[in-house]
């Protein structure tokens, strides 16, 4: 496994577990039941747990398109410091994301997701050129 699959096998992990604290939220707010169903007046997620809701939902939709063009590079055969640096960055910053957005840190949240965002131009910049 080349050191971009492992991290992106890694980011997966991370994005795939991202929905748990807020879950354990909701059910702690609403109840088991209430949580699994659509109770009529149902009581709000705790502040936190929406925006780490939000920041999951960003993360997913970020990963298809990193994730692809890591895919992308590794059957094209490329690979080099700078697509292993990207990946890894991208990791990080995606995991420090999901903190800060979660925290409610709203220029920093900004500034990792930039960092994150960067690395997929890298990423595409390294399959396209």
């Amino acid at each position: 496994m080349t050191p971009e699959l492992k991290w992106l096998a890694l980011t997966c992990l991370v994005t795939a577990v991202m929905w748990l604290p807020y879950v354990i939220n909701l059910i702690s707010i609403r109840g088991l039941i209430n949580a699994m169903g659509y109770p009529d007046n149902p009581k709000p997620m705790s502040d936190w747990a929406e925006r780490l809701k939000y920041a999951h939902y960003n993360a997913v939709e970020n990963l298809v398109v990193f994730g692809m063009l890591v895919v992308i590079a590794h059957v094209a055969n490329i690979h080099s410091s700078l697509t292993v640096m990207a990946c890894a960055v991208y990791f990080w910053s995606r995991l420090v994301y999901a903190i800060i957005y979660a925290v409610g840190v709203p220029v920093i949240r900004t500034l990792v997701f930039a960092v994150s965002w960067l690395c997929i131009l890298t990423m595409a910049y390294a399959v396209l050129a």
